[in-house]
């Protein structure tokens, strides 16, 4: 029986890649370099902000410039956070069905909390997560499974009772790792290189509102 349906945020329950591109584009502006399409940015936005600097520089976190890279592109991004971002569509119905079937919801993201709590502050999230679990929040990100673990603990719900939902192939790799039952969001941040058939994704949907025909009454 599931009792709580938990989600990832960038790509799943909102659209961040255009406001993650604009940080970046900014930061490129101020290293000389040219900008990005935003089609080469939103197959890339869950991998956050390694994945954006890699796009942009072609450079990894062992790079000596990375470091320096990364702090001012999250000091960008915390000044365009919630500028272009908006809930994916049906979201908002989608929420209020889980309410109306007596169901908990949250959150688990990789994002560090210093922007979840911004963006959910932000977001018109009705009613508001029972829970937020970010990516350090518990010292791991996915696809370790202490995320998961926190998060179904807070709920005080099993794992096995909870159903996942996230775009990328750690999300349903960190949600198989716990017994939860994993929702693959086709319409997120998926690049033509993934392989998604391969994740084991026990469910997939092409929008929002298909996940409600696996909710239970």
């Amino acid at each position: 029986m599931i009792n709580a349906v938990l989600f990832d945020l960038d790509g799943t329950l909102a659209d961040t890649a255009p406001d993650l591109g604009l940080a970046l584009n900014r930061l490129l502006d101020e290293e000389g370099r040219s900008r990005q399409q935003y089609s080469n940015i939103r197959p890339v936005a869950s991998h956050g902000t390694r994945g954006l600097i890699e796009l942009g520089f072609g450079i990894g976190p062992q790079h000596p410039d990375f470091p320096r890279l990364r702090s001012r592109f999250l000091a960008l991004y915390e000044q365009c956070y919630c500028e272009e971002t908006r809930l994916f569509e049906g979201i908002d119905t989608l929420l209020q069905v889980i309410n109306e079937r007596g169901l908990a919801w949250g959150i688990i993201t990789n994002k560090p909390a210093r922007f979840t709590d911004l963006l959910v502050g932000a977001l018109p999230l009705f009613p508001p997560p029972a829970v937020v679990v970010s990516g350090d929040t518990v010292g791991a990100a996915k696809p370790d499974p202490r995320p998961m673990y926190h998060a179904a603990e807070l709920l005080g719900i099993a794992p096995e009772n909870c159903l996942y939902v996230g775009d990328a192939e750690r999300d349903i790799v960190a949600g198989r790792r716990v017994g939860m039952t994993t929702v693959l969001a086709d319409y997120g941040y998926i690049s033509a290189s993934d392989n998604p058939h391969e994740w084991g994704a026990d469910i997939r949907i092409a929008n929002p509102l298909e996940l409600i025909a696996h909710l239970p009454d």
